[in-house]
């Protein structure tokens, strides 16, 4: 093996200092950069990003496209942008760095700081298909060549996952009116997700071919069911922004000749 690049981070806070921890663990030659100078052990930290750009490889892990695109410069080999943002934002990003000679990779890190360096964070990246400097953060997974799908995502994950924490907290709002504690009730939550989660392949191919026929749960039979689950959140004086969005949006689709169909079909009117 040959002596490994030198790299730089551009960008300190919790996620950028864990991943320019995780490069000097591999024995990369690190150089930082931060807007508020900060140091970090095992690194050189520089005054400018201009400093930073000697480096083989520049990652960036800034807090938007906004602070990022001032900083950049023609200067830069190989930019591993791990900024978070959306797939035009990354396509935007990989044609500047296209038209300037700069090898481009759009990265999304699916991990906290404190699992950054292990297997347990997965990074997902576009554009070229080599990898760089991605294995020393956690187990890179390349979703292909379009710069703009690591993005793309990230965003459809963490949908998935802001949407169970909303409908999780809605749940435990609702249960403790009567008492009931995190720690009575979470186990059962935490089953009831691991259910409902084998429901998804059958879905994901019923909105691919889009046929939403079925002998199991019709909407109509849901649309009720969110109508009762906002009336009980109203008669206990909680907040339905929640239930009351899901029950309008199934209720569309209800209205719009779905309502013998299975749960999928409410995809069309998303579609819309």
């Amino acid at each position: 093996m040959g002596t490994k690049k030198s790299v730089s981070v551009l960008g300190l806070g919790r996620m950028g200092s864990a991943l320019a921890t995780a490069l000097v663990d591999e024995g990369y030659d690190v150089t930082v950069w931060n807007r508020t100078p900060k140091t970090l052990p095992g690194t050189r930290s520089v005054a400018t990003p201009e400093e930073a750009f000697e480096t083989d490889v520049v990652v960036t892990c800034l807090s938007t496209y906004d602070v990022q695109q001032p900083l950049l410069s023609k200067n830069i080999k190989t930019l591993v942008n791990l900024t978070s943002g959306t797939p035009d934002q990354a396509r935007a990003a990989a044609e500047w760095a296209w038209q300037n000679g700069i090898e481009y990779v759009d990265g999304v890190i699916m991990a906290v700081p404190q699992q950054i360096g292990t297997k347990q964070a997965r990074i997902l990246y576009s554009g070229q298909p080599e990898h760089h400097v991605l294995e020393a953060f956690g187990e890179p997974v390349h979703v292909g060549e379009d710069a703009g799908l690591a993005a793309l995502y990230d965003l459809a994950l963490l949908g998935i996952m802001w949407s169970t924490f909303a409908g999780y907290l809605q749940a435990q709002a609702l249960v403790q009116t009567a008492g009931i504690t995190p720690r009575q009730f979470t186990p059962m939550a935490t089953d009831w997700l691991a259910t409902v989660g084998t429901f998804l392949p059958e879905m994901g191919e019923q909105t691919a071919h889009q046929n939403y026929e079925t002998d199991v749960s019709a909407l109509d039979i849901n649309v009720e069911g969110l109508r009762l689950l906002t009336r009980a959140n109203e008669e206990q004086d909680l907040d339905v922004t929640v239930p009351q969005a899901l029950h309008d949006l199934f209720r569309r689709a209800q209205r719009n000749g779905h309502g013998a169909h299975s749960i999928a079909s409410v995809i069309e009117e998303i579609r819309k």
